[in-house]
């Protein structure tokens, strides 16, 4: 189902162009003592959460594929912050990978107080895909990170026990694209009806899978302590539109923002003591607790997406 003229309007228009942000860095609390890991850190608005993090004592994970930009990342960070990041290897493309990164981090730390699923693939050439034969987007986007939180519950439960607030919290990086399309179960795979679909549709399947995923997330684990929460960052200048056409990059310059704002919505989130009130929502720029589109809320879909996903665990035998 396409995006209607209400869906194009909320995103666009009332998120697209959002009031100054009533939240500041400045305001995240100390974190001394928390564990977290950022997807997708070296870089845009995952390097802008980390430096915020850091900058508040919390010990930070940096999930990435690529080492050397990680470490260049990590340096870049030290020399404004005086902290050091950790690099996690993780490609949210290879599931035996995903289970890889998980099972590092949990040979090295018991808690997780705060996972933030910020990594993200946007508009790709359509022959990507991910080394198990997904899209690349809906592999990336929303099956790597389902895994991922999935093999981490274990240091969630525990991070929760010595939060302050007892909760450990998990954030996904959405996108307004979340309000232009559904899910069509028939091109998360490689195949003609994927090409069909073409990336642009593709990525708003993605985005639209994030927030249903973790609305799942926020239902299931609610009573053991767990916040899950989806965000729209914002329109933003970061290497995500990397993929995307001249002309595409030419509408985004238009009406970006530079990555710091981007990092705002989630790290409020992620560490304010007043967004436990929003588990499951979907927050909006800057900072605020917004709407998705109707069918985010079917549970139903939630359902049918979720015993996908574990199917395609179970498929691979991980």
């Amino acid at each position: 189902m396409g995006a209607t003229v209400s869906n194009l309007w909320t995103a666009m228009v009332t998120q697209g162009f959002p009031p100054k942000s009533k939240f500041s860095v400045d305001q995240i609390p100390d974190l001394t003592g928390r564990v977290i890991i950022v997807t997708g850190g070296n870089t845009g608005v995952g390097k802008e959460t980390i430096k915020a993090l850091l900058n508040k004592n919390a010990k930070v994970y940096m999930g990435a594929r690529n080492q050397a930009k990680a470490e260049a990342a990590i340096a870049d960070l030290k020399n404004e912050t005086g902290k050091e990041a950790i690099w996690l290897e993780l490609d949210l493309g290879n599931l035996a990978k995903v289970k890889k990164a998980a099972e590092t981090f949990l040979s090295k730390e018991k808690e997780l107080h705060i996972l933030f699923n910020n990594a993200g693939v946007m508009i790709p050439p359509i022959e990507y895909i991910t080394d198990d034969g997904y899209d690349l987007q809906f592999g990336t986007n929303v099956i790597g990170h389902w895994y991922f939180t999935e093999l981490l519950m274990p240091a969630l439960f525990a991070g929760k026990e010595t939060s302050p607030d007892g909760y450990a919290r998990v954030i996904t990086t959405s996108s307004s694209g979340a309000y232009f399309d559904t899910l069509h179960f028939e091109t998360f795979k490689d195949g003609p009806e994927r090409k069909k679909l073409g990336t642009q549709s593709l990525y708003f399947q993605s985005k639209f899978g994030n927030v249903v995923v973790a609305r799942e997330v926020a239902k299931r684990y609610a009573d053991r302590g767990i916040l899950s929460m989806s965000c729209n960052p914002g329109n933003l200048k970061t290497e995500l539109a990397r993929h995307a056409s001249s002309f595409q990059r030419s509408l985004i310059s238009l009406i970006v923002y530079p990555a710091s704002y981007g990092a705002l919505t989630q790290l409020w989130g992620g560490t304010m003591p007043e967004t436990i009130q929003y588990n499951g929502w979907f927050l909006i720029p800057w900072a605020r607790a917004g709407r998705c589109r109707e069918e985010a809320y079917d549970p139903v879909l939630g359902e049918k997406l979720w015993n996908w996903l574990e199917e395609q665990i179970k498929e691979k035998g991980l």
